[in-house]
């Protein structure tokens, strides 16, 4: 009995060592907003983190000293969407759903520098500089002010009338995610020029036709961010799926996705010390090592907006209940198998889950061997046909040759005469070739694909749901609501894991 208690008390001490190495590793969120609701949007001063500038309810407002005191400097009827500094100057951008507004003094004062003549083309989502031109997207196309913001011009082509969701640069190269794609041009070109459409595919050799159809399922919220500090590195969110590019947009990989719980990314931020940031509805999430850490899990906060971030490693989240600022550190665990071991305890391994899908599903590889002997066997297996052949010549005939009985001279039916006939045939060039290998080399393809797509979703759920395990760990009693999402986000990951298994992965969990 004390040894049982002894081992009890163990592995306590190890849930408490992990919890508290995993709480390190997640941000500690301040709201910093003074009591304002409804941020948007957030620009943080660089130089000077304690100068702050967010969208909040009813307009523009800014702090001095980090968010102990707010004031309204601008009254602004629609929501502000984007923030954009000029670097070296004090000139701030701030695009919203009523106009573009400019400030000479970082954000103390404004002035509106372009309204468009409709709904739409006064909802501006993003502004950029690039080539002493100010480039600004709204939703009904793309404008261009080659005089400081005096006079504006649509710009030619595509983009003229598409929905444009980022405006980019870096250096030499400005880029647009729009509804119709991703484009870019060069410094010194003029010319726009579409490299990307995410649900084309990742192969950029789509023709503009199925472009052109393609960019219909482009979503409203794609996002696109530029790694200032490696020339060229790329990130594009679009469509639930996000992807990277090292050669300013030539060619595109996708992201792995294992992490995410909302595919659907709204935002990307890339912090100035080039981490990747994804924002979601209800989370923040990491990219490193190839996978996303969520790091909103202590924000309590619903509807984010806007991220921004300074150079003391800070993330500022614009929500709909506040401004919240929250120190971020690395995600990676570094305690080694024990931890992993100790949330693999009572799990059946991936291995076995991953043979009870494929077995599920019927896509073994196995069937198809099984298949090709069958088929290699079948030219030494006859054709079977059976014949019948009925002689209706003697069926009617007249009854004659007496004048004493009844039937004289009467048409009466005769027996049926019906002959039957056997035979067997081969068909022996089926031993050197049989055409069932055709299809099934056909069903062979797609038994791949289908399996390689069941075991990716398998084992994607399956380290997802110890990720979601763990972060329960590092929850407070207290949190009800995210303690909630989370236990139930565990129990559709099980529900669908034994979808995928037949029940499999319950019945050998403790």
């Amino acid at each position: 009995m004390k040894k049982r208690e002894l081992i009890f008390t163990v592995m306590f001490l190890i849930a408490v060592t992990v919890a508290n190495s995993l709480a390190a590793q997640q941000a500690e969120w301040q709201d910093i907003g003074g009591g304002n609701l409804r941020f948007s949007a957030v620009w943080v001063n660089p130089d000077n983190a304690s100068v702050i500038v967010a969208g909040s309810a009813g307009g523009i407002i800014k702090t001095e000293n980090a968010g102990k005191q707010w004031r309204h400097v601008l009254t602004v009827r629609q929501q502000v969407n984007f923030f954009v500094a000029v670097s070296g100057t004090n000139l701030l951008l701030a695009a919203t759903g009523n106009g573009l507004y400019l400030s000479r003094d970082q954000g103390s004062n404004w002035k509106r520098v372009f309204k468009g003549r409709d709904y739409l083309e006064s909802n501006c989502s993003s502004v950029a500089l690039f080539n002493n031109r100010i480039y600004l997207g709204t939703k009904a196309g793309l404008f261009v002010s080659k005089d400081n913001c005096r006079s504006w011009q649509k710009e030619a082509g595509i983009l003229a009338n598409s929905r444009i969701c980022t405006i980019s640069v870096d250096a030499g190269n400005i880029y647009a995610a729009s509804a119709q794609g991703v484009f870019k041009m060069q410094s010194g070109t003029g010319n726009w020029q579409r490299v990307f459409v995410p649900s084309a595919g990742i192969d950029n050799e789509a023709p503009e036709e199925a472009a052109e159809e393609a960019a219909d399922e482009v979503s409203e919220t794609c996002s696109l961010a530029v790694d200032y500090r490696k020339p060229g590195h790329l990130y594009l969110a679009a469509a639930g799926k996000t992807y990277e590019s090292i050669d300013s947009g030539n060619t595109w990989e996708l992201l792995p996705d294992y992490g995410l719980f909302d595919k659907y990314i709204n935002l990307l931020l890339i912090s100035i010390d080039s981490r990747l940031f994804a924002c979601v509805k209800k989370g923040i999430f990491l990219l490193q090592d190839d996978r996303w850490f969520e790091v909103s899990v202590g924000l309590i906060a619903q509807d984010i907006r806007g991220l921004d971030s300074d150079r003391q490693g800070n993330i500022y989240a614009a929500c709909n209940s506040g401004l919240f600022k929250g120190r971020i550190g690395s995600c990676v665990d570094n305690s080694g198998n024990k931890i992993e071991a100790l949330y693999l305890n009572g799990e059946p391994e991936i291995d076995k889950v991953q043979k009870a899908a494929i077995k599920y599903a019927e896509v073994e590889p196995e069937k198809i061997i099984r298949w090709r002997r069958q088929a290699a066997k079948k030219a030494f297996m006859p054709r079977f046909t059976v014949g019948i052949d009925r002689d209706t010549g003697d069926l009617w005939h007249w009854e004659s040759g007496s004048s004493t009985k009844t039937c004289d001279d009467v048409l009466m039916r005769g027996r049926d005469s019906i002959g039957w006939d056997v035979s067997l045939s081969w068909d022996l060039s089926e031993i050197v070739w049989n055409s069932e290998q055709t299809s099934i080399d056909t069903r062979s393809r797609l038994m791949v694909q289908l399996r390689g797509d069941i075991l990716d979703e398998v084992t994607k759920l399956y380290f997802e749901r110890i990720r979601v395990k763990a972060e329960l760990d590092n929850l407070a009693i207290e949190d009800r609501k995210k303690r909630f999402e989370k236990e139930l986000r565990l129990r559709e990951l099980t529900a669908m894991l034994d979808g995928l298994t037949g029940g499999y992965f319950s019945r050998n969990s403790s």
